[in-house]
């Protein structure tokens, strides 16, 4: 059948892609640019690219009219502060737009509601959900709670703080009960679901077998860890104190961390398990699923993570508005040298942040990261999806890729930290010779007199930099 896959770059649509190929689909992939959008060859010859922005309803005429199915797996939290505007907005450019195709079954992906009084995040959802529902075609919502996985944002939270905080002070939002589920079930649930009647026209809560308050969730990390921590809970801490608290010591933006501290103060437990028996799924406990996670990550598996998606930063334009890197009114620090040994030059440019660092005077580094952080930025604590891997629109600690090719040998990165301006940092290597540029466009005074300050470290950083990465 040929599928419309919406929120394709995402984390959930980059792991059912796959599924639904593996499944004998044709898959039509709804991306906003499609320079940061790069499939396995293995998959481009079933599937179809076309660039889409369900809140211009001028660009949906690319859906081709001859769909069978269609995915919704599209929200726009933390993005803008009028985020269910928004939403409510492109569901129903999508409702309306799907009346002129063959789709006959659409699947949304939602978040559990069985509270009366529900967080602005689920509330948003809710009402999503009812918009598509008002479409001419079966319909099928199915709702999730927390989702365990590798590169998941609610997993990295539980990460983060255990991993960091041998004894917790913690809001008394951790006593919440929620029902937490395997990613690799919630795929199972999107795919099993697909054209099968007895979803049809229905909403179901999907989640794993244990209902677990948030603080059991952090204990249970720590015992599949191997780890001993304390958590003690307090009354005192408000939503906006919760907030700063994940941001500060966790890899999620602040706007997240606003959206799902509300959301967390919800108890998010399935209705019923009805659905397992209809498609005969069992979904993995809590623990079984954290140590796959877990697995996954030891072994460099990461296929998708939110901090790829544009939540995790500053940037939320189109890359190749940004592929044509500016000159005019641009303070530029070039530099090359030729390259000791091409393939391992290459291999160094590929492994840049993270783990493996900047490669010269990592300290300054992580200085500039808590400096960013204390001003509202990204910082450094994002890291990378992969150690060797990288495609445009993934995150690398405060940069964003705009361009990687490892055959041409150029990788080209947009700044993310707060800065008074834009930057760029670009490698490529040229006949031999490795090319370095950090590009920076000010704005106002301001800018300038950043530039200069700090021009100095960057004398010191960009040359240790070249010289160590050309070898």
């Amino acid at each position: 059948m040929k599928i419309l896959l919406t929120g394709v770059t995402g984390y959930i649509g980059k792991r059912l892609l796959p599924a639904l190929i593996n499944d004998g689909h044709q898959v039509v992939c709804c991306v906003r640019d499609k320079k940061r959008f790069t499939p396995p060859e293995s998959m481009k010859d079933k599937i179809e690219v076309i660039e889409t922005d369900f809140l211009d309803r001028k660009s949906l005429k690319n859906i081709p009219a001859d769909i069978d199915g269609a995915y919704y797996l599209m929200h726009s939290m933390s993005t803008s502060n009028d985020y269910e505007s928004l939403e409510l907005l492109s569901a129903r450019n999508f409702t309306e737009e799907l009346k002129r195709t063959n789709v006959k079954h659409v699947i949304y992906l939602g978040g559990i509601i069985n509270e009366k009084t529900l967080s602005k995040h689920l509330t948003s959802r809710k009402a999503v959900e009812v918009e598509l529902g008002k479409g001419s075609f079966n319909f099928t919502s199915l709702r999730a709670g927390i989702i365990i996985g590798s590169g998941s944002a609610s997993f990295q939270i539980i990460m983060d703080l255990v991993e960091k905080l041998p004894v917790m002070i913690a809001p008394k939002w951790l006593n919440t009960k929620c029902q937490p589920i395997g990613i690799r079930d919630v795929i199972s649930f999107l795919s099993g679901s697909f054209f099968n009647p007895v979803t049809y026209n229905k909403d179901f809560d999907i989640g794993g077998p244990d209902i677990l308050s948030y603080k059991e969730m952090l204990l249970g990390y720590a015992r599949v860890r191997g780890l001993k921590r304390k958590i003690y809970i307090v009354p005192i801490m408000t939503p906006k104190l919760s907030s700063y608290w994940l941001y500060f010591v966790t890899a999620i933006s602040f706007k997240l961390a606003s959206a799902l501290v509300s959301s967390m103060k919800v108890e998010v437990v399935c209705r019923n398990n009805n659905i397992n028996k209809l498609l005969n799924i069992t979904p993995t406990c809590y623990e079984e699923a954290l140590s796959r996670t877990l697995l996954k990550i030891e072994e460099n598996q990461v296929v998708s993570s939110w901090k790829d998606a544009w939540i995790s930063g500053r940037f939320n334009q189109n890359i190749s508005e940004f592929l044509i890197v500016p000159s005019h009114g641009c303070l530029i620090d070039t530099r090359n040298k030729p390259a000791a040994d091409i393939k391992k030059c290459a291999d160094k440019i590929w492994r840049i942040g993270g783990n493996s660092g900047w490669y010269y005077a990592n300290w300054l580094w992580i200085i500039r990261g808590h400096i960013d952080k204390l001003y509202g930025g990204v910082g450094l604590r994002r890291g990378r999806r992969s150690p060797d891997e990288i495609s445009a629109g993934d995150a690398i600690d405060f940069w964003r890729v705009l361009y990687a090719d490892k055959k041409e040998v150029r990788l080209l990165l947009y700044a993310e930290m707060k800065l008074p301006g834009e930057a760029w940092l670009e490698f490529k290597l040229n006949e031999g010779i490795l090319i370095q540029t950090a590009t920076f466009r000010p704005k106002g005074l301001l800018g300038r007199l950043y530039w200069y300050s700090v021009y100095p470290l960057h004398v010191i950083v960009f040359k240790g930099m070249l010289k160590n990465i050309a070898g």
